[in-house]
């Protein structure tokens, strides 16, 4: 949610702000704005809607004569989205300025007292106490103000703040919400995501909580929340600019399907070694770590809890293991039982997620080893975790996820089969006869996108006008349904909804009528007739029936009105190739109904609000 850019430097800083800007376009927003330094003053310019409304007001930047600014997008959590709401905020003698992401969970009683020291507010947000707080333990220090100011704040932020005392510098701080450093020749930048600075430098460094960052046009300074001096290393991107760029795509989402096969091949390929032996880059889990593991959890959000439900499948197949996924949102409340033999496996695509890093840190708390699979290097989650597996899909612009998902499920795979191999539960044969169909997944991923394009293309077309949809499946299908109806509600804001095969007849196929659009999975072998029992049952009610099933199960063709065949695999790796075409289905018919693709209503990519 909301993004942040800030710079300082040999340049002019308003075009550079919003086209750091534009490049967190994806985190969703509902408004933006600009605060800059002109003539020993702060000049903000700031507007509701989207980015193009900001630019237009300020003609691109080219007329605001200054070389240092921050800048934000909104996401309304306090307050409608305005003009008066958005961000930046002021302080009343015009003194600082600040940009917010997350929220001050606090912001109410320090308002009380704000207001009743006689301070005046101009918005309905959390963050505007935080310019007011500036301003009130202002003495002279500017870092100390910052320091004092924190201290108040209770919640997540990350802050970028000007002050009219120092047009030469600016300052960041960091804590439970995602910002990162950009440095170079000619200035330096805080960001809330790489692709916003990526354009000038591919030198970063990743901040910590608490960290605060003292900004000029030649130098970075980091301490620590007491104003210790911090040493970091200097990071260096390896992606490619393009990488988070359309390429010729009209849509993020379009070229991140698409990527998928090369995403996957990149996450797979490096832990399978020459002797067909799993090689799990900063995991130390030994057997012995293994066999005095009582339970498991997986905690996640959206599409990455849905990861954690086929992990639940292939992990207590494999290991034995009994395994348990929650929700993050409902880990924390739920008084779960958490001790030191439990190994809690945490999923997040940016590693920033609000609700999974605090049970994260709940789950710590409580003794339990920490095994993170995240996508962004460094990042919160990354940091606070035991043991790290990075899926290498690259930047994920669009907000539903596609490979960010697949490689997810890709390094699931890769834990049970490891976990598996150390306790003896699987023998050498089947362990290479395993791998060796996971190394041809990307393989088939590609043919399918191929293969099912055109297909889809035209499903879309016949299906726009639908008002409702229902996804079913049985075990392994079940969990691809999850991912399959969210798919398809997040984008193209059809209503659907995904339902155990089985549950049908309790409750659920009254909601069956004609020409209900039901898409069935059914490519777990040992269910498919009970499968193939619950299609039969919404067919003869008039459904209109989509199923995706393995090549060679031919039966399902007579109680279906189109069929999608995959290829076959191994079924423990068909979540896989299934949620391909699911993916695809989302993105066109999200296109034939005229949907913002990559930026679906109210939702934002990167939830690091709770």
């Amino acid at each position: 949610m909301c993004g942040i850019v800030g710079y300082v430097g040999k340049n002019q800083a308003a075009p550079i702000l919003l086209d750091g800007l534009a490049k967190l376009e994806y985190r969703g927003y509902d408004s933006a704005g600009i605060a800059n330094i002109v003539d020993g003053k702060i000049e903000i310019n700031k507007a509701k809607g989207k980015l193009a409304v900001l630019s237009d007001l300020v003609d691109g930047g080219s007329k605001i004569d200054s070389t240092i600014g921050i800048g934000h997008t909104r996401w309304a959590t306090h307050g409608k989205p305005s003009d008066e709401n958005s961000h930046p905020h002021m302080a009343e003698g015009g003194k600082f300025a600040i940009v917010h992401n997350g929220i001050i969970e606090n912001y109410i009683e320090l308002k009380a007292n704000l207001v009743a020291s006689g301070v005046q507010f101009k918005s309905e947000t959390d963050s505007e106490v935080v310019a007011h707080l500036l301003e009130k333990h202002y003495e002279g220090d500017l870092l100390a103000a910052v320091k004092k100011t924190v201290e108040h704040l209770e919640g997540s932020y990350a802050l970028g703040i000007v002050c009219t005392d120092y047009p030469d510098r600016f300052v960041a701080v960091r804590r439970s919400s995602p910002l990162i450093v950009g440095i170079s020749d000619e200035g330096n930048f805080v960001a809330s995501d790489i692709p916003a600075i990526l354009a000038y430098t591919r030198k970063i460094y990743h901040l910590n909580d608490g960290d605060i960052v003292d900004l000029y046009a030649d130098s970075v300074k980091i301490y620590d929340s007491e104003l210790n001096p911090v040493m970091k290393q200097v990071e260096v991107v390896t992606w490619d600019v393009k990488a988070a760029e359309k390429g010729g795509y009209d849509c993020f989402m379009h070229k991140e399907i698409e990527e998928q096969p090369r995403a996957l091949h990149d996450t797979i390929s490096p832990r399978i070694d020459e002797q067909g032996k799993i090689v799990l880059d900063g995991v130390n889990l030994t057997k012995e770590d293994i066999e005095k593991c009582d339970k498991i959890y997986i905690v996640a959000c959206g599409s990455a809890y849905h990861v954690g439900i086929v992990g639940k499948y292939t992990i207590e197949k494999l290991t034995r293991k009994p395994v348990e996924v929650d929700l993050a949102s409902e880990f924390r409340y739920r008084d779960p039982i958490v001790n030191e033999n439990t190994l809690m496996i945490i999923i997040s695509q940016s590693g920033e997620t609000a609700d999974t890093l605090a049970a994260l840190k709940e789950g710590k708390r409580m003794g339990a080893r920490i095994l993170s699979i995240v996508n962004v290097v460094g990042s919160s989650i990354a940091n606070e975790s035991d043991d790290v597996l990075y899926t290498w899909a690259g930047p994920e612009i669009a907000v539903a996820t596609t490979k960010a998902y697949s490689t997810q499920l890709s390094m699931i795979y890769l834990i049970a089969l490891y976990m598996a191999d150390k306790l003896g539960m699987i023998s050498e044969e089947e362990l290479r006869s395993n791998l060796s169909a996971l190394l041809d997944v990307p393989n088939l991923v590609e043919e399918i996108i191929k293969k099912n394009d055109p297909i889809v293309r035209e499903l879309a077309e016949k299906y726009k006008e639908i008002d409702h949809a229902y996804y079913l499946g049985r075990n392994l299908d079940y969990a691809v349904a999850m991912e399959a109806s969210l798919k398809l509600k997040e984008v193209s804001y059809v209503h659907s909804e995904a339902y155990a095969a089985g549950e049908l007849k309790h409750g659920t196929i009254s909601l069956i009528e004609q020409d209900t659009l039901v898409v069935a999975l059914a490519s777990c072998s040992k269910v498919l007739e009970k499968t193939l029992s619950n299609i039969e049952e919404v067919k003869s009610r008039g459904a209109l029936v989509l199923t995706l099933t393995s090549e060679g199960n031919t039966a399902v063709e007579s109680v279906s009105d189109h069929v999608i065949y995959l290829p076959k695999t191994k079924e423990m790796f068909m979540p896989s190739l299934e949620v391909v075409p699911m993916q695809m289905l989302g993105y066109y018919m999200a296109i034939a109904r005229g949907c913002d693709v990559d930026k679906p209503r109210n939702l934002a990519k990167s939830v690091t609000v709770e």
